[in-house]
């Protein structure tokens, strides 16, 4: 069982997902990293997210960065979005992130702050203990 599911839609935003786990290395939550993309892999990530006892999910995606409300659609798990800065300094990535459907809520952090996301979900975590 692991406290914080990590997911990425390409090796390329590894480094991302370093800043996250470099956060909670010092913390007693554990977590699972993962790279799934939701365009190129939907039913391994419907299978990923269905099947996951992480309590909260962080995902990182830039460009169209779908990841992040697909796994909100699949999952009433609370999912934080952390944007990449792959185009437009991240800003596209941003605005995709934050603006979600109704039902489908996703927090959002800044851009490429894997930090923060992982400080995001340290917090919510600490609200069960």
């Amino acid at each position: 069982m692991v406290d914080i599911a990590i997911l990425m839609g390409s090796e390329s935003d590894m480094a991302i997902a370093n800043r996250v786990t470099g956060t909670l290395e010092n913390t007693e939550y554990t977590y699972d990293v993962q790279v799934i993309s939701a365009h190129r892999n939907p039913d391994k990530l419907d299978e990923y997210v269905s099947h996951s006892d992480a309590k909260v999910f962080i995902a990182i995606a830039g460009l169209s960065a779908a990841l992040p409300g697909v796994i909100a659609s699949k999952s009433k798990k609370p999912v934080i979005g952390v944007p990449v800065s792959a185009k437009m300094m991240g800003l596209d990535a941003l605005l995709s992130v934050a603006q979600m459907p109704p039902g489908v809520p996703v927090a959002s952090v800044g851009v490429d702050n894997g930090a923060n996301a992982a400080h995001l979900a340290i917090r919510i975590l600490d609200l069960t203990q």
